[in-house]
């Protein structure tokens, strides 16, 4: 088993293992515009994506962004989305372990928080949530989409 920061060649490996995080059926965009995006994304230092890795293959990942901001003696915030694990290897620890990864960074840069939205509503779902470390009566989300 390891952990580490993904890089350009393991766009493929994310991209297989979303597959067990949305169900639903979109056609990619072309090919072309996800290698920027990923290009982008990579060279973006604020941006993080882990990767638990077994026997070579990717079997779980989540993002971290790191804000910086001009509040809280002038600390950062942290936004983890995107938290997936293989079906196959679901309840064995793996997503603890990315996420505490993905916290050990943001303490590293001096996070004054992490924050974590789920569209989840299962009770396991936020149980896990809740043993990793989020408080889920710490603050209310609120989200805003626009309109369709």
């Amino acid at each position: 088993m390891h952990i580490r920061t993904l890089e350009k060649s393991d766009l493929p490996a994310l991209l297989k293992l979303y597959e067990h995080l949305h169900f639903e059926i979109n056609p990619l965009p072309p090919q072309q515009l996800i290698e920027d995006i990923w290009t982008e994304i990579l060279g973006n230092h604020r941006i993080k994506y882990f990767g638990y890795f077994e026997r070579n293959q990717l079997i779980s990942s989540c993002t971290i962004s790191i804000t910086p901001n001009l509040t809280r003696g002038f600390r950062p915030y942290g936004l983890i989305e995107n938290v997936v694990t293989h079906q196959d290897h679901r309840k064995r620890g793996y997503g603890k372990q990315i996420l505490n990864a993905a916290l050990n960074y943001a303490w590293s840069v001096n996070c004054y928080k992490v924050m974590l939205l789920t569209g989840r509503k299962d009770e396991a779902t936020l149980n896990f949530y809740e043993s990793a470390g989020f408080d889920p009566n710490g603050k209310q989300a609120f989200i805003a989409k626009p309109a369709t």
